[in-house]
């Protein structure tokens, strides 16, 4: 560990059948890691397991889509032509 950040250097990888485990490096500030004990405590829960729930959660919420917003509406003043009568169009049209 080192002062103000614990750090773990374990980098394998372990094979057991088609599963694949990687453990990996990460800074975590010391008021985080204590947080994070304290609650994998509480819930009986190792500290790895709440990691891998709060980062599968987050990933998920992000491929989540929900409604999307109505689009703008514009006044854009009344038509100036009936598109149907094309001798008025073309008069229009012409000016």
């Amino acid at each position: 560990m080192t002062a103000g950040n614990a750090t773990r250097r374990l980098t394998y990888r372990h094979l057991i059948g088609v599963i694949v485990c990687m453990k990996t490096a990460r800074v975590i500030s010391d008021a985080l890691m204590e947080r994070l004990r304290r609650e994998a405590a509480r819930q009986g829960r190792t500290m790895s397991e709440l990691v891998e729930k709060a980062l599968r959660a987050m990933f998920q919420s992000r491929g989540k889509t929900g409604r999307l917003p109505p689009l703008p509406e514009f006044s854009m003043g009344g038509g100036r032509v009936n598109v149907a009568d094309r001798e008025v169009l073309y008069e229009v049209m012409e000016r």
